[in-house]
């Protein structure tokens, strides 16, 4: 399953910034979930959910420290990149 995430880091903090699907921000519970597997994915990094709406307007949601200097950078400045994570048989 591929997806985009880009590790920042700020203020000494070394964090991911991770793309995702409106209805995972929708959903608190499912942006819990994700986070916690994203975290181990990352090494135990501070993970920060974003996805846009539909007039492309970001929503985060992650630590509020690291919400709040997201929310004053241009996603298209992010160097992010494509991972991939291998999804078991079902």
């Amino acid at each position: 399953m591929p997806f985009e995430a880009a590790v920042l880091k700020e203020h000494g903090v070394t964090f991911v910034v991770v793309m995702v699907q409106k209805h995972i921000i929708d959903r608190k519970v499912l942006a819990g979930q994700t986070r916690r597997k994203l975290k181990r994915l990352f090494r135990r990094l501070p993970v920060v959910l974003v996805a846009q709406d539909e007039d492309g307007v970001p929503m985060f949601i992650g630590r509020q420290d690291l919400v709040r200097f997201m929310r004053k950078v241009d996603l298209k400045d992010v160097p992010w990149k494509l991972y991939s994570i291998e999804q078991p048989d079902e």
